[in-house]
């Protein structure tokens, strides 16, 4: 499916000022990122308040018990110094720009400082790379990294939302890291989300307990597994190996 640029919006409504930190997870391979922000959102007891709408791609409307929900939301609480961005829509590699753009600006524009990417990376991988990596701008790594035990991943390369929004960081005061970890194939895939929860609980000092995350994910895996089907089906049609996030480690 080939994405017309010129032809996709992305606006950010009915959000209050995001935190002074934006923490992200979207629909990607293994759904790693997304599994472990929605645990955030649960065990945060945090409350949805605003979300992106799109319009120039395929849209999905996800529902629970015969509820619907916007496919990317953003959800906060006072008395927490961060925002969390579940987005359940898949975002093709011709629409990454355009979103990450939008995210960007809606960031900058209300005086948040960085944004995290929580993402599952589909590579080769022995026992001893079951951790997370990153990848960040300089000012992420230098203020976020310095005294914490989250290597840098090797060489490789980002696409996508991730990609776009690493890259828009590095031409701007935006922090941001994406935090990749090894993925594999079925979905969810818990353990590389638990994995991403205890980095990012530790990075930002977030009062979380990863205990009850097999359980949480048990309850999303039906869904999930429905999700992964689609994109493995965007990926087809597109004739790539991998989803839009890819990185060779």
């Amino acid at each position: 499916m080939t994405i017309d640029p010129s032809t996709l919006e992305f606006e950010i409504t009915g959000a209050e000022p995001p935190a002074d930190v934006v923490i992200a997870g979207f629909s990607q391979f293994g759904l790693a990122g997304l599994t472990a922000v929605d645990y955030l959102v649960d065990h945060l007891d945090l409350t949805e308040r605003g979300r992106v709408e799109v319009r120039g791609l395929p849209t999905i409307t996800p529902f629970a018990d015969g509820r619907p929900r916007h496919h990317t939301r953003l959800f906060s609480r006072d008395d927490l110094d961060v925002t969390v961005m579940a987005g359940e829509l898949f975002v093709p590699a011709d629409a990454a720009r355009p979103f990450s753009d939008a995210v960007r600006s809606w960031v900058e524009d209300e005086g948040a400082e960085e944004v995290a990417v929580l993402s599952g990376t589909p590579v080769p991988h022995g026992p001893d790379e079951h951790r997370t990596f990153c990848v960040g701008t300089e000012d992420y790594r230098d203020h976020r990294l310095a005294d914490a035990d989250v290597p840098a991943m090797d060489n490789g390369f980002l696409e996508g939302v991730s990609g776009a929004l690493v890259g828009r960081g590095m031409d701007t005061d935006l922090g941001v890291g994406v935090l990749l970890t090894p993925v594999h194939q079925q979905p969810p895939d818990v353990e590389a989300a638990v994995r991403l929860v205890e980095t990012v609980a530790d990075l930002y000092d977030l009062p979380v307990d990863v205990g009850p995350l097999g359980s949480f994910a048990d309850e999303l895996s039906r869904y999930y597994a429905d999700l992964q089907e689609r994109l493995q089906a965007e990926a087809d049609r597109d004739d790539r190996s991998f989803p839009e996030d890819r990185m060779f480690m």
